[in-house]
């Protein structure tokens, strides 16, 4: 096979922050003249998915397709309610129907990328083809050391997800089967950058974490495509956010997959009118968007919902983060700290106030504050553990706002973000590193 043409085979999982880095690569193998065929698992879980697919294909249509059809899975079978976790394990169980496509691709693959959450079932079907396989993980570097330790672990950290500790979950279950096959792997790759997480890439890749680990590879930060708009930020909260000073505005979103109750978000809304603060602020209380019927009236009450109308804006739908976070109004970022969210911030310089609420949040807020991109209040605890009054929030969000060091450090780790991946950058540098070692396979092939 010529080496003239890469082709990559990406295999996203369920949910927009599993997707969303999928994507941003996928548009980065296509500036560099990869051919890509994007894998898709229909039907998806959320209309956010399926509205982000389409866009990308209709900016990209270069990018071959392959909607990936599931097997039904019996929810008796499992131990879990969550659709995202439930639809990670259909896609699991249907992997093996991929070879005969994979097989049939032309120009031949010359590697296959997976989420983390699949590879194991993937892994198999990659051997029996000869094909080279890779993961790429939506978390931090740190967050993927602990994976891949996670077999010599004994379950005494309070940043463990409490999934881990349920027995049976889909979410331990998934951790148990892959992580002792990591080895099996031919790389892995990251959406992060080395003055971020300089130590623990080093670790990685110096194997000290795992013997026997496969090559780390630090790709970010991902910059944030224009087909992930819909119309940017659309006309009412562009005019919203140009009529505020520089740094004022208070952004406070808990990605795509974290619903809060009732009285966390009502908590929320009395903290964020205390604190003085002019806010923009994503409202989410059901974990799937197509289920999200009710008004903000409903959900924060009409008093609190009237009382908000001068200081902040409020809304209740999927919005472009990456474009919020760049707008020079916006000075801090309420996060639940999923590693996009983080890598968005660290693009765009916004100092975070972590909230992790579930799964890798915890670790990649200690790498927030390890970094100094943000603070964190650890004992605000795990999402449920208990309710973090208005109070504490406001005291909070002042102290955010209010220190100059974040934003100095937010604002060299900007810098640094952009300068990774520029030309000549770390990130630039083992970005075309990995693409020529595709190339070399394809000459020996």
């Amino acid at each position: 096979m010529s080496d003239s043409v890469v082709h990559v085979a990406l295999f996203p999982s369920a949910g927009i922050g599993h997707l969303n880095p999928f994507l941003r690569f996928a548009a980065l193998l296509v500036q560099r003249h990869c051919q890509v065929t994007l894998i898709t698992p229909l039907p998806t879980v959320s209309l956010a998915e399926s509205e982000l697919i389409s866009r990308f294909c209709s900016a990209f249509p270069q990018v071959n397709q392959i909607q990936f059809h599931l097997l039904p899975v019996d929810d008796a079978t499992v131990n879990s309610t969550d659709p995202f976790w439930l639809r990670f394990e259909a896609i699991r169980r249907s992997a093996h129907l991929l070879s005969p496509l994979l097989a049939s691709l032309s120009p031949p693959l010359s590697a296959v990328v997976s989420d983390i959450s699949l590879f194991s079932s993937l892994v198999p079907i990659t051997d029996s083809l000869c094909l080279a396989t890779y993961i790429l993980t939506p978390s931090s570097s740190k967050m993927f050391s602990f994976f891949s330790y996670f077999p010599n672990l004994l379950a005494s950290r309070k940043s463990i997800p409490p999934l881990l500790c349920v027995p049976n979950s889909l979410f331990e279950n998934i951790f148990k089967e892959d992580s002792p096959k990591i080895t099996k792997l031919n790389g892995v790759l990251l959406n992060t950058f080395e003055v971020a997480e300089a130590q623990t890439l080093e670790a990685l890749n110096g194997v000290k974490v795992v013997k026997g680990l496969p090559p780390v590879f630090s790709l970010g930060p991902f910059v944030p495509c224009e087909f992930e708009g819909r119309d940017q930020l659309g006309a009412i909260l562009t005019k919203w956010l140009d009529d505020q000073p520089a740094g004022s505005v208070v952004y406070v979103g808990f990605g795509s997959r974290t619903a809060l109750t009732r009285n966390q978000i009502r908590e929320i809304g009395d903290g964020l009118m205390k604190s003085g603060h002019k806010f923009f602020w994503v409202v989410k209380d059901k974990l799937v968007d197509r289920d999200d019927e009710e008004g903000l009236d409903e959900v924060l009450g009409h008093e609190l919902m009237e009382s908000m109308k001068k200081q902040g804006l409020v809304v209740k739908t999927f919005v472009d983060q990456a474009a919020i976070l760049g707008h020079k109004a916006v000075g801090g970022f309420v996060s639940h700290c999923g590693w996009n969210s983080v890598m968005e911030a660290a693009y765009h310089g916004v100092p975070i106030l972590a909230w992790p609420l579930h799964g890798d949040q915890m670790i990649n807020a200690e790498v927030v504050e390890t970094i100094g991109l943000g603070m964190w209040v650890r004992s605000w605890g795990w999402v449920g553990e208990t309710v973090v009054k208005g109070a504490q929030i406001e005291e909070a969000i002042k102290e955010m706002m209010g220190n100059e060091s974040l934003r100095l450090k937010a604002a060299e780790l900007k810098e640094a973000g952009r300068k990774a991946i520029g030309i000549g950058g770390s990130s630039e540098v083992t970005l075309n590193r990995l693409i020529d070692e595709w190339k070399k396979k394809n000459r020996s092939t």
